[in-house]
């Protein structure tokens, strides 16, 4: 999405914004974008965040179900329009902000200034740079004693990962997704890291998962849904081993994982048969 949206709006200078959302800390301060313009495109984790002339910048969060678009959704996805932003110039001069699900976040703040959007300021290093590396990453295992899948979603370790990449890099590094994230080995770690990065870029390369709602800036559907090995196939054959997938709840979440190929270590089960 950012990819699509840095040709699109560098440049241009807001004219308006029309927020269609009860206003609130999700939608904070949006009146002070209008005459400011668009000085870049960039991410951080699953936000996007885009300087503004002025000093502030504009940060949006999808949450799961939110859209940018260029044009306005047809028939009744009009109801879940929350934010339309005119834009300068007479080809595509407006985006749209549309979620179902009311997750999403579309706001201004000051540059660097993320006291109030706590996930942001403490967002783990990208999972793509190379600073990142595996010795890094298995440090930061090492510092917490949560299941390896929660872990990962806090964003605390690597930013950036969403419920569908965790259960397919899981699956790939053969880790059960309550492995406690510290026992997770140096080894079991670098295949993780190196699976995260494979299916984020594989993701990326398709323009994303779409099962319902998720559509790109222009419209179109992400493609990456039919090369998913596990994540929606709970009950199916594991593309492995053959085995039965399981689907369970692991922090609010819903989880599918292998039972033959992602086992617990006997130490984790026998501490928690102990609980």
């Amino acid at each position: 999405m950012r990819r699509e949206l840095e040709p699109w709006l560098i440049g241009r200078t807001v004219r308006s914004v029309e927020l269609l959302a009860p206003p609130g800390p999700k939608y904070r301060d949006l009146h002070r974008a209008p005459g400011q313009r668009i000085e870049g495109v960039g991410r951080r984790g699953k936000f996007l965040i885009l300087p503004l002339s002025g000093g502030d910048e504009l940060i949006v969060h999808l949450g799961m179900t939110g859209v940018i678009s260029q044009c306005p959704p047809p028939g009744a996805g009009g109801k879940h329009l929350r934010v339309v932003m005119r834009l300068d110039g007479d080809h595509l001069s407006t985006l749209y902000f549309q979620d179902i699900r009311r997750f999403g976040r579309f706001l201004i703040v000051p540059a660097g200034e993320y006291g109030e959007l706590p996930t942001l300021a403490a967002l783990g290093p990208e999972p793509l740079d190379d600073a990142l590396t595996a010795a890094r990453f298995y440090a930061a295992l090492g510092r917490s004693s949560v299941a390896i899948k929660p872990y990962l979603l806090s964003q605390r370790p690597v930013a950036g990962v969403g419920n569908i990449y965790a259960d397919e890099a899981l699956w790939t590094a053969r880790i059960h997704p309550l492995t406690p994230a510290r026992e997770v080995s140096r080894k079991k770690a670098s295949v993780l890291l190196q699976a995260l990065r494979d299916v984020l870029s594989a993701s990326i390369a398709a323009q994303g998962t779409t099962f319902d709602d998720y559509r790109t800036v222009r419209g179109e559907a992400g493609s990456f849904a039919r090369r998913l090995n596990v994540y929606g196939r709970g009950g199916d054959a594991c593309l492995r081993c053959g085995r039965q997938l399981s689907k369970t709840v692991i922090g609010g979440r819903g989880t599918v994982f292998c039972p033959r190929c992602q086992r617990l270590s006997r130490a984790v089960v026998r501490r928690a048969k102990a609980l």
